[in-house]
C-alpha cells in the first residue's frame, strides 16, 4: 500500500502564492521521479510540474517562471511553490509519484494523492 497526501491548497487572490505540499508513505522501495497534475470539471488532467530523482525538472508553459517544484528524498516529500498565480490555475492538484515498492519486483508503478482545491478569486 502506498498512499499520497496533498496539503496546502486554498483560496488566494490573483497574483498571491501557495506552496502546495505531497508526502508518501507506505510500502515505498524507491522513488523514481514525483510530481504535480492538475484538472478543472470537464477537462483532462493536465501536467504542471515533474521532478526526477536526479533533480531534472520538467515544467507546463504555463507554469514556467512562475511554478516550482521541489523534492526532499530524505522525507518522500515534494512541493510545488506557486508564485503569481492567476485565475485560470484554480484546479484540483494532483500529486503522483513513480516507484518501486519491492526490492524483488523491478517494475515501477505511478500512484496519486486524492487532490487539493486551488481556487485563485478576488
Amino acid at each position: 500500500q502506498v498512499h499520497l497526501m496533498e496539503s496546502g491548497g486554498g483560496l488566494v487572490q490573483p497574483g498571491g502564492s501557495l506552496r502546495l505540499s505531497c508526502v508518501a508513505s507506505g510500502n515505498i522501495f524507491v522513488i523514481k521521479g514525483m510530481g504535480w497534475y492538475r484538472q478543472v470539471p470537464g477537462k483532462e488532467r493536465e501536467l504542471v510540474a515533474t521532478i526526477s530523482s536526479g533533480g531534472q525538472t520538467r515544467y507546463s508553459d504555463s507554469a514556467e517562471g512562475r511554478f516550482a517544484i521541489s523534492w526532499d528524498n530524505g522525507i518522500d516529500t515534494t512541493y510545488l511553490q506557486m508564485n503569481s498565480l492567476k485565475p485560470e490555475d484554480t484546479a484540483v492538484y494532483y500529486c503522483t509519484a513513480f516507484l518501486r515498492t519491492s526490492w524483488v519486483n523491478s517494475e515501477f508503478f505511478r500512484y496519486w494523492g486524492q487532490g487539493t482545491q486551488v481556487t485563485v478569486s478576488s
